[in-house]
This record gives C-alpha cells, sequence and structure tokens, in this order.
C-alpha cells in the first residue's frame, strides 16, 4: 500500500516537472514567433515621448528585448 502511494507521488512529481519544461519551451517558441513589441511599436511610443528615433537606437532596443527572451 506504501509503495503504492509513493508510485502514485512520484508519477504527480515527474509530469508536474515534465509539465513545467514544456510549457516553458512553448512559451519561449511563442513568444519567439510573436513577440509583444516589434519596430513599429517602438518608434510611436518612443515618438509619443517627444523624441524621433533613428533606426540605430531602435535596433538597440529591439535587441535589448530579445535578450530578455
Amino acid at each position: 500500500m506504501l509503495l503504492d502511494i509513493l508510485k502514485v507521488l512520484l508519477g504527480v512529481v515527474i509530469g508536474a516537472v515534465a509539465g513545467f519544461f514544456i510549457a516553458k519551451h512553448y512559451m519561449k517558441s511563442y513568444l519567439k514567433k510573436n513577440p509583444p513589441i516589434n519596430e513599429q511599436m517602438i518608434k510611436i511610443m518612443m515618438q509619443q515621448m517627444g523624441r524621433t528615433p533613428s533606426q540605430k537606437q531602435v535596433n538597440q532596443m529591439m535587441n535589448a528585448m530579445n535578450k530578455q527572451l
């Protein structure tokens, strides 16, 4: 009886760990394919702050955001 309970608990723990890593991998690939912000959004945001961004500044911000993923 104790062995059966341990098997069930071990299965739950293994399933939770595997589910976590699968979900993490899925979210990383989803965010890489569908980034939450793109170059056009960065340009608009900087223009709203009163700055005219150069392409170099936009590229730097995109690189910084991509490094966080």
